[in-house]
């Protein structure tokens, strides 16, 4: 009976074994599934602020380059990668501050997206709310649009491989062409160029207009606090090589060549980084929309149905027009500068700076702030200081000297546009001689 006892013992032990070997398994596929499908996590808000901080954009900072030279490139790429990263923190701070207050109303936001606007709404009044609404919204309309004229998590670490690649091969190819003959790198040369390629940059990295959407997606939005810092430094290891290299290679040549697909050979490889960045460009012009999207249908009161076919359908009039005012005007790389200056330039840096400011002017506000000051900045009046400097730098520099410089550059520009344009600045074909 001894041994039959041991041999029960150790069959039940071995199925024991067994069951919690695919309890493992399971386990870890449900992680798996969670990690890559699932938005929540700080991965999955890193790569959706890595994705969507640079696209088109990527093929223009060589442009920039040569309107500002190599040394202000890549200052200027620093300088408002830390500025964006800093309103982008602050925008976080401003949520938990709203979500914590309404919390303790007892609001729940099971079926509902927190969004900038309501943010503002809820901290500030309705004046702000309407300022927020206008700008954002704005903001992210011709965003789509640019988008689409450039053309979960899953989607986002696509884009980011996809725009990845492009960065290096524009890198590599650059190095690998070398030097045109005769290449002359004289920029900065006019303040209209100047400002023009500064503005560029200045909308590169005001890329954090869908903040708020992928805080709330987190499962723990605390923990947004560094990661569009971090996301942002991982961005400079793509735009600083890639559009130096390419400036190395072509100089002023640039100047001409906004696009810098334009001046690289002809390669499978350089094929191969078209298509992933038109590619990326629809996964970007998605995340663009999304809050248009909501912002819409909480406007109409069909936000909080569950309706996967009635949500789309409702969404139709929020997408048609954007592709419309794509196809009207098919150009963007006059816009990024012009929307720079004059959407970026307040909804990404200025009105979030304001916005922290006025909702813990008063020493209630402050003492009972869900989100004390960082401890690299632990003061709330070296808070203040800071914020003061990013509305009056961004209101004269960006929106000031780079509103001036964008629309002088839309208007020398204004005759080579064409409305539905099959060819964007093309050069007309050759007249035929009649013998």
């Amino acid at each position: 009976m001894v041994p039959q006892k041991q041999a029960e013992a150790a069959i039940d032990t071995e199925q024991d074994d067994d069951q919690r070997e695919e309890e493992r398994v399971d386990e870890s596929i449900c992680s798996f599934k969670s990690l890559v499908w699932h938005g929540g996590s700080v991965y999955d808000a890193w790569f959706n602020c890595a994705s969507n901080q640079v696209a088109q954009v990527l093929l223009t900072l060589p442009y920039s380059f040569s309107q500002l030279g190599m040394v202000s490139g890549v200052i200027l790429q620093v300088f408002y990668g830390i500025l964006g990263s800093w309103t982008a923190y602050l925008i976080s701070v401003l949520y938990l501050e709203y979500r914590t207050r309404k919390e303790k109303e007892n609001g729940c936001f099971k079926n509902h997206v927190i969004q900038w606007f309501e943010v503002l709404d809820g901290l500030l009044g309705p004046y702000w709310k309407a300022v927020g609404l206008g700008f954002n919204c704005t903001l992210l309309l011709f965003g789509s649009v640019i988008q689409l004229i450039a053309c979960a998590r899953i989607w986002s670490f696509l884009g980011l491989g996809m725009t990845t690649y492009t960065a290096w091969y524009l890198t590599i190819a650059s190095f690998v062409h070398g030097q045109v003959e005769g290449v002359n790198h004289s920029g900065p040369k006019k303040l209209v160029l100047y400002f023009t390629g500064a503005t560029n940059i200045l909308y590169t990295f005001g890329g954090h207009a869908i903040t708020v959407e992928i805080i709330h997606a987190m499962w723990k939005p605390k923990k947004f606090k560094y990661i569009y810092l971090f996301a942002t430094l991982y961005v400079f290891t793509l735009t600083i090589p890639s559009a130096s290299a390419v400036y190395w290679a072509f100089g002023d040549q640039l100047l001409n060549h906004s696009n810098a697909f334009s001046l690289l050979p002809r390669t499978r490889f350089r094929d191969v980084a078209v298509i992933l960045m038109l590619i990326h460009q629809f996964i970007t012009f998605g995340f663009a929309c999304t809050p248009l999207y909501f912002v819409w249908e909480k406007v109409i009161g069909m936000h909080d149905t569950k309706s996967i076919c009635l949500r789309a359908l409702v969404r139709l009039p929020v997408v048609i027009p954007i592709w419309f005012l794509a196809i009207i005007f098919p150009f963007f790389g006059p816009i990024n500068s012009a929307v720079g200056a004059l959407l970026v330039s307040f909804a990404i840096y200025i009105i979030p700076s304001l916005a922290h400011m006025f909702t813990y002017r008063t020493a209630s506000a402050r003492q009972n702030a869900a989100e004390k000051p960082p401890f690299f900045l632990p003061s709330w009046t070296a808070m203040y200081v800071v914020n003061t400097f990013i509305v009056v730098w961004v209101f004269i520099v960006g929106f000031g000297f780079g509103g001036w410089a964008s629309m002088n550059n839309l208007i020398n520009q204004i005759d080579t546009f064409g409305l539905f344009a099959k060819c964007y600045q093309c050069k007309p074909p050759p007249l035929l001689e009649h013998h």
